[in-house]
């Protein structure tokens, strides 16, 4: 099984879904004998109305690396760094690189209340941390690129669709990515992985430049 067909299998068995789960997902890229392990924190979205008090804590905790993998987000209650999912001294590969949002291009009118949520998530926890958007269902709302995948950069609709994300969030347009969901399709398609990895690529290289500029402050620290 090859790198797309395991990517197509994580999308459509629901890495980037509403999960009430805190999951890693590990990958590595290999390129001759050079390879870079990076893993993705699939959490819970923001869109249900029962994600409110307590578990914008607990968002806020997993974006510092305060929640191991397999917590499951309670209303009732946090993790507390006594119990099994909590920490209160995180390793480096605990830690947050780049936060990623999953919005569908059909439901970027953003309410008061989620843009509140990313403005808390983001002064408590994700100071410093580069913020992308993985713009998704690009297809659904614009017909041209429908038929037509290869021209989702020259379409009007899709920008404005990146402009409004951009403005209601205050990640730039460079951090906004839009990708097709595989639905429907029985192979992988060239122009759907395109646009994927391309994403992927990106948000590794954001990542890593900060977990560089993490390195490099604590070894000024230490020295």
């Amino acid at each position: 099984m090859n790198v797309k067909l395991k990517l197509k299998k994580k999308y459509k068995t629901g890495i980037l879904s509403l999960d009430t789960d805190l999951q890693s997902c590990g990958f590595t890229i290999k390129s001759g004998k050079k390879s870079l392990p990076f893993v993705f924190n699939d959490v819970m979205g923001l869109e249900p109305d029962q994600l409110a008090g307590s578990q914008i804590e607990d968002l806020i905790s997993a974006v510092s690396g305060h929640v191991k993998n397999g917590y499951k987000f309670n209303q009732e209650q946090t993790p507390t760094f006594k119990d099994q999912y909590g920490t209160c001294d995180p390793a480096l590969s605990d830690q947050t690189f780049c936060l990623v949002y999953i919005i569908a291009a059909d439901t970027v009118q953003f309410t008061d209340e989620r843009l509140n949520k990313l403005k808390i998530i983001e002064n408590e926890s994700a100071k410093g941390i580069p913020r992308v958007i993985v713009m998704t269902k690009v297809d659904e709302v614009c017909p041209l690129v429908k038929n037509n995948l290869r021209k989702i950069y020259t379409s009007k609709k899709i920008k404005e669709k990146m402009e409004l994300c951009s403005t209601k969030t205050g990640v730039p347009l460079t951090n906004i990515f839009p990708v097709k969901n595989y639905h429907d399709e029985i192979d992988t398609e060239d122009d759907i992985d395109v646009l994927i990895l391309k994403a992927l690529e990106q948000i590794v290289q954001i990542a890593n430049v900060r977990l560089e500029e993490s390195t490099n402050k604590n070894y000024s620290v230490v020295k």
